[in-house]
């Protein structure tokens, strides 16, 4: 795969990157349902074989035990070792409830877990999961701690997920910000208006997260699998996988699948080939649960939508944004 430079770091990362959210597994608040560890093996072996050079986690993924799968993974695995990003700020207590904390202390002791489940002693790019809920100065001590850690060489960038460009500047104030990872798909578009425009004048990679909508532009998903969503599956709380919208997001997969036929290609392939088509985005992050999922979705990056393919999409995008508000 041909690769792009990460913002203002040395990282010139793949199209694709390996999501390492659901390989969390089963249990806690923000799973998607059970995981066998060895499947989740498999996927990571099979992305990095297919070229993907960087693996993206978090340590609330669950909690904790994403990154130790990570590193499991990568000491099994004898080609060259990919980037592992990891994020902080989201902290979990002894019966799992989540909580955040922006306190310096605290990101100090979360970077000391993370290289321990990573069984690393750098992580390649530092994360602030989620800006303070108040939006108030934890956002300044939360960076300001980063760019300390990265200072000590305990990091090497840093960056932020789920900013806006108001905070992402409030950030750049006290360092800079190498990359930014907002939700970013077909159904999901709020980026577009402010947040992309300021990265793209700032010169901050952005690697984009959910690009398949969670699994819904897969071609997996179906109004069956939909309302069999365990509990414990974040999913099966999202209002967009259940009726009304969930017709009206599977009619999106069909026009997906129609154009990825063109190509040889599935649906999720062009939900991911859609998310690149925009210069300012760097990588999107692909989840895979298994081998053959990994198979299906992390070439995403190489398939090049056409002008015209591109303007369908959009017009169907449109046409399918106003169904849904009127509903």
């Amino acid at each position: 795969m041909q690769t792009r430079k990460l913002g203002n770091s040395d990282l010139y990362i793949t199209p694709t990157g390996f999501g390492a959210w659901a390989i969390g597994g089963a249990g806690w608040e923000f799973s998607w349902g059970p995981q066998e560890d060895s499947d989740s093996i498999a996927a990571i072996h099979r992305a990095l074989e297919l070229g993907v050079n960087w693996i993206d986690t978090a340590a609330v993924y669950g909690l904790g035990h994403s990154e130790e799968v990570v590193a499991r993974a990568l000491n099994d695995w004898r080609g060259a070792r990919p980037y592992v990003f990891t994020k902080c700020v989201l902290r979990w207590d002894a019966s799992g409830k989540i909580s955040s904390s922006h306190s310096a202390s605290s990101i100090r002791e979360e970077c000391e877990s993370s290289l321990r489940r990573l069984q690393t002693g750098t992580i390649d790019l530092y994360q602030v999961h989620w800006p303070p809920a108040d939006n108030g100065p934890g956002l300044e001590e939360v960076w300001q701690t980063l760019a300390a850690l990265r200072k000590e060489g305990k990091v090497r960038w840093i960056g932020v997920s789920n900013f806006n460009a108001e905070q992402i500047k409030r950030a750049e104030a006290i360092a800079p910000v190498t990359s930014l990872q907002p939700p970013y798909s077909i159904l999901r578009r709020q980026i577009e208006e402010t947040t992309l425009p300021y990265c793209a004048k700032r010169g901050i990679g952005v690697i984009v997260y959910a690009p398949m909508f969670s699994g819904m532009l897969t071609g997996g998903m179906t109004r069956e699998r939909a309302a069999a969503l365990p509990p414990d599956d974040f999913r099966s709380r999202n209002p967009e996988y259940k009726e009304p919208k969930l017709s009206k997001n599977l009619e999106l997969v069909e026009k997906l699948k129609e154009i990825g036929a063109r190509h040889g290609r599935g649906p999720g392939e062009v939900a991911i080939a859609w998310t690149l088509r925009n210069p300012v985005i760097t990588g999107a992050i692909v989840g895979s649960r298994s081998a053959k999922q990994a198979e299906g979705v992390m070439r995403g990056g190489e398939l090049r939508l056409s002008p015209q393919e591109i303007d369908e999409i959009e017009a169907f995008s449109s046409t399918l944004a106003k169904a849904k508000a009127a509903l």
